[in-house]
C-alpha cells in the first residue's frame, strides 16, 4: 500500500517563486506540487498559511564521530538539525582517527546507518602524503576531498606545494577548502603574546586570524584550482578583500565557488565582548563592514551557498578563559535556517533568494541526486517555516550534546515548525517521530 502524505495550505517557495498551494507525497517522493489536491487515504498536514520548502542541504558540519563523541556525535546533532530545518549534511574528515582513507570514509558510512536523522555524506580528507588515496576515490563516493589550507582543529594541514598541486591535479571529485594561511598566523600569535603572555584578549582573534591569513590562502586555492581546472568550493569566507577572487551569476557557469556560514553573516566582532568564547570560531567573525560584504556578495551571487560549519565543544572547554586553550567552533545547526532567514527580514535578500542558498544551490554545486528542489519525482525533504513567531533561544531547549548555543538569549523572527525527510515527517512543533532513517546521499556526476 502506498505512504502519502498531503501537505495543504502551504505557501510553496520554490526556484524563485512564491506561490499558495498544496503538495503531495507517495512512497517518499514529491508526487504533485501547486494548486489544491485532493488525495484519498493520504495523511493531511494543514500547513496553514506557513512556508514550506525544500529542506536545507548543510555542505559543511562536525558531528564529531569517531573519537570526539563527548562533543556531538552522528545520532544526536543530526536530530538537532532536523529541528533547525536541515534535512542533508554533509561531514567533515578531522576525527580521531581522520577520514584519510577510502577505508576509513566507508566506516563513517556504517557508522551513520539506522543513526542519522537526516540524509548524509562524508568527506576525505587531504594530507601531505595521501594523494593515493585521493585517485583512488570514486567520483560519487564522497561529497568531496577536503583540503585544510590551514591548521584549525585537528592536525590535517596541508602545506606541502608539492602535495597541494598533485591534489588539485589529481581529485576526482569537487575539493573544498579551508583557507587561512598558518604562517601569517602564529607571525600574528607572537606580536599578541609578546604584549599579553598566554592571556591575550579575545577582542585580538580577527586580528590573528587576520585578512591577510585569509588572502593568502584563498588567493592560492583559486590559483591552483584554475591552473589546474579543478571544481573548488571554497568555505566559509569571512572577508571583503576575498571577495574579488570570485565572479558572480549562476553556479551552472562556475568552476569556482564559495559560501558563507550563518555565524558569519550574523555576528560581528562587536559581538566578542558580550560572547566571548561561545563566538570563537575558525576563521574568525571578522568586522560589520566585512559582514555586510558577505550578505551584498551572496544577494548579487558572488557567494554561492549558506552553510553552518557547525563545530560543538564542551562547554567546559569553552569557558575556559586562555586565548590558546579554549578551542574554536560553535554549535549551530539547531537554528541554522532561521539564521539564515533574518536576511530575508533585514532586506538583504528575497526569500526565495534565501531558499537558494540553503538549499538549491548546494544541491547543484554537489550534483546532489533528486534533491533540494519542490519537483515531481524528487525526493521529499521538506519544511514548514512559520515566518511570524518570533523564538527567543534559551539554554533549556538546545538539543546538541555539548548542551550550549551561541545564540542564548538572542531572537530569531522564524521558526521550524514540521521537518520531512525522505517523505516522513521526522520532527514538528517540538517533538520527534519515527527513528533515524536517513540515508547515503547519491550524487549524479559525469
Amino acid at each position: 500500500m502506498h505512504q502519502s502524505l498531503l501537505i495543504k495550505n502551504a505557501r510553496l517557495v520554490n526556484e524563485g517563486e512564491e506561490r499558495e498551494g498544496d503538495l503531495l507525497v507517495v512512497d517518499g517522493r514529491i508526487a504533485r506540487v501547486g494548486g489544491e489536491i485532493a488525495a484519498e487515504n493520504a495523511e493531511v498536514l494543514d500547513a496553514m498559511g506557513q512556508v514550506l520548502m525544500p529542506g536545507m542541504i548543510d555542505d559543511q558540519v562536525h558531528f564529531r564521530e569517531p573519537g570526539a563523541t563527548h562533543k556531538g556525535d552522528l545520532a544526536a546533532e543530526s536530530r538537532a538539525a532536523l529541528a533547525g530545518g536541515i534535512t542533508s549534511f554533509m561531514e567533515m574528515p578531522n576525527t580521531r582517527p581522520q577520514t584519510v582513507t577510502v577505508a576509513a570514509l566507508e566506516d563513517k558510512y556504517t557508522m551513520a546507518k539506522g543513526r542519522a536523522w537526516g540524509n548524509y555524506a562524508f568527506y576525505l580528507g587531504a594530507t601531505n602524503d595521501n594523494i593515493d588515496e585521493i585517485r583512488r576515490l570514486g567520483r560519487d563516493q564522497a561529497c568531496g576531498v577536503k583540503v585544510f589550507m590551514g591548521a584549525s582543529t585537528g592536525s590535517m594541514l596541508v602545506d606541502d606545494s608539492n602535495a597541494l598541486e598533485k591534489i588539485f591535479a589529481d581529485a576526482p571529485t569537487l575539493v573544498a577548502t579551508h583557507c587561512e594561511d598558518t604562517p601569517t598566523i602564529l607571525a600574528n600569535q607572537e606580536v599578541y603574546r609578546e604584549r599579553y603572555g598566554e592571556e591575550i584578549p579575545l577582542r585580538f582573534h580577527p586580528l590573528i586570524r587576520s585578512e591577510e591569513a585569509c588572502w593568502q590562502s584563498s588567493s592560492m586555492a583559486v590559483d591552483l584550482a584554475r591552473r589546474h581546472g579543478t571544481r573548488l568550493h571554497v568555505l566559509h569566507l569571512t572577508t571583503a578583500r576575498e571577495l574579488a577572487l570570485f565572479e558572480p551569476g549562476p553556479i551552472s557557469g562556475k568552476r569556482i565557488t564559495a559560501e558563507a556560514c550563518v555565524h558569519h553573516l550574523y555576528f560581528s566582532e562587536k559581538d566578542y565582548a558580550r560572547r566571548g568564547n561561545f563566538i570563537k570560531c575558525n576563521p574568525a567573525i571578522k568586522g560589520k563592514a566585512d559582514r555586510d560584504a558577505l550578505r551584498a556578495a551572496l544577494a548579487e551571487d558572488r557567494l554561492d551557498v549558506i552553510a553552518t560549519d557547525h563545530a560543538p565543544h564542551t562547554l567546559d572547554e569553552k569557558l575556559d578563559p586562555s586565548y590558546f586553550k579554549a578551542p574554536a567552533g560553535l554549535a549551530l545547526v539547531q537554528h541554522a535556517l532561521s539564521m539564515a532567514l533574518e536576511l530575508a527580514r533585514d532586506g538583504v535578500m528575497s526569500l526565495p533568494q534565501v531558499v537558494r542558498k540553503v538549499t538549491h544551490a548546494p544541491a547543484e554545486l554537489f550534483k546532489v541526486r533528486d534533491r533540494g528542489y519542490l519537483r515531481e519525482g524528487y525526493w521529499a525533504d521538506l519544511v514548514l517555516v512559520d515566518m511570524d513567531t518570533p523564538n527567543r533561544i534559551e539554554r533549556e531547549q538546545v538539543l546538541y550534546k555539548c548542551g550550549w548555543s551561541p545564540l542564548e538569549g538572542e531572537v530569531l523572527r522564524s521558526q521550524v515548525t514540521a521537518t520531512i525527510v525522505n517523505g516522513r515527517v521526522k520532527y514538528r512543533d517540538g517533538e520527534f517521530f519515527g527513528k533515524a532513517d536517513g540515508i547515503r546521499l547519491d550524487f549524479a556526476r559525469d
